[in-house]
């Protein structure tokens, strides 16, 4: 877990994948790094230190989203992402919020298994060589015969045993088929669909005890064979309880909620025929003040997780959200509308712009594509002014400007022989200046 980095070295890192928002960076590049600081601190500080939980302003498509995203993938912290919108007031049909830690859990729990299977890997591989040996080479069947006649056979089978597996490390057999017999679990589907969230934790034990394994065989060749076998061996070799107590407390002391949204559930946006927007936040409260959850794996205290929440707040301003959940975000932070310019740095400068993107999907094709800097400006200008005269999506509108522009190059690269194709402005211009000059048209194209 890269959990001691600097704010600078965060907010550098962020940088790499996403342009500007720099007072964004630098609130949760110090909530992150608050983090660090207090699990410096004595146990009984420890405990007193609380998350500044974070509030995100802004239009769809700035980044908001992304920062959190990126900030638990750079951290290795337990993510997940909800919209307020999809929770429903206890009462009524539909998730309740203490379903968000559940899946907070899970996630931990995910991150947990792949750091402890990277420790049992080499028991796992080993097992899983002498399975694969037992179906390529199985041991003869025992008859009675002389001593010597059995002293012979038994040397000859590990010759012979010894040989495969030879060629087994080598790869020789990789397209050999075998037949391998997996185990499965039947699902934990009960009582008219409910599903095991929503059951007692006694009971969830129980019925992962009883519920019936199925077997299935499968013909499989040997390198698949071993990925399937890699999986069941290691699943073997990790201890649950171990797995479960370092999820649950990584995710109460590292774990990143963002709640989507926010401004949908206000007061402002009044109440739908079926749910009481304000009732979701009042469920939500309990869970951002710091209470224990339910899971299967355990109890999980929210005390210490962090909340990032985030909204446009076109309809409604964060002064309609209830006063006790605004207190529990003291933190605000104004994310601003994407420049023309803004749209430049974006096509070309993140590791993971679009351009880069579609010239690495191409050059599998033998297709080399250039972007030429007219060309990138055209195209932002384009993306900034269709965001201007229909709706406001931000840089999700280069998506959609980009895949209008190589459509016509993706659906014949396949059948062109290599070459290299240059983007510029000229081209931009003749795929996208009808479209994009007919308002009807660019509402639903781009």
């Amino acid at each position: 877990m890269n959990c001691d980095l600097t704010p600078r070295q965060i907010v550098d890192r962020l940088d790499q994948y996403i342009v500007g928002q720099g007072d964004a960076k630098r609130s949760v590049a110090i909530a992150i790094r608050n983090r660090w600081r207090r699990q410096q601190l004595a146990e009984e500080m420890r405990q007193e230190v609380s998350p500044k939980n974070i509030l995100m302003i802004g239009p769809t498509g700035v980044g908001k989203t992304e920062i959190a995203r990126r900030l638990a993938r750079l951290t290795g912290a337990p993510f997940v992402k909800v919209e307020a919108t999809k929770y429903t007031e206890v009462g009524y049909y539909g998730r309740d919020v203490e379903s968000i830690i559940r899946d907070l859990v899970e996630n931990s729990i995910q991150l947990v298994k792949d750091r402890e299977r990277s420790t049992v890997i080499p028991q796992a591989q080993k097992r899983v060589d002498e399975r694969l040996l037992d179906l390529l080479a199985p041991p003869p069947i025992a008859i009675t015969v002389t001593p010597d006649s059995d002293e012979n056979s038994e040397e000859q089978y590990k010759r012979t045993r010894e040989k495969m597996r030879a060629m087994l490390v080598s790869g020789e057999l990789d397209s050999r088929a075998v037949e391998i017999t997996t185990q499965q679990k039947a699902s934990p589907m009960v009582m008219g669909g409910m599903g095991m969230e929503s059951m007692d934790m006694d009971l969830q034990g129980m019925f992962d005890k009883i519920m019936p394994s199925t077997s299935k065989k499968r013909e499989l060749s040997v390198k698949d064979a071993r990925q399937v076998m890699l999986e069941e061996e290691c699943e073997k070799l990790l201890d649950d309880d171990k797995v479960n107590s370092q999820a649950i407390e990584l995710a109460e002391n590292l774990g990143i909620v963002f709640v989507d949204e926010i401004d949908k559930v206000t007061a402002a946006e009044g109440k739908s025929a079926d749910v009481s927007r304000a009732g979701v936040q009042r469920d939500l409260l309990p869970i951002v003040e710091g209470t224990s959850v339910k899971t299967r794996y355990g109890y999980v205290k929210t005390d210490h997780i962090l909340f990032v929440a985030a909204g446009a707040f076109h309809t409604s301003q964060p002064s309609d959200l209830m006063p006790e959940l605004q207190g529990r975000f003291p933190i605000r932070v104004e994310l601003e509308n994407l420049t023309a310019d803004d749209f430049e740095r974006i096509l070309v400068e993140p590791d993971n712009a679009l351009t880069k993107q579609y010239q690495a999907l191409l050059a599998t094709e033998g297709i080399n594509v250039e972007f030429k800097e007219d060309a990138v400006k055209a195209l932002a200008h384009y993306a900034f002014n269709v965001n201007q005269t229909t709706q406001n999506i931000g840089a999700r509108r280069l998506h959609t400007i980009l895949e209008r522009l190589l459509e016509e190059l993706s659906f014949e690269s396949a059948e062109m022989s290599s070459c290299t194709v240059e983007i510029n402005e000229g081209f931009v211009n003749s795929r996208l200046e009808e479209v994009a000059g007919d308002e009807d048209l660019s509402r639903y194209i781009l």
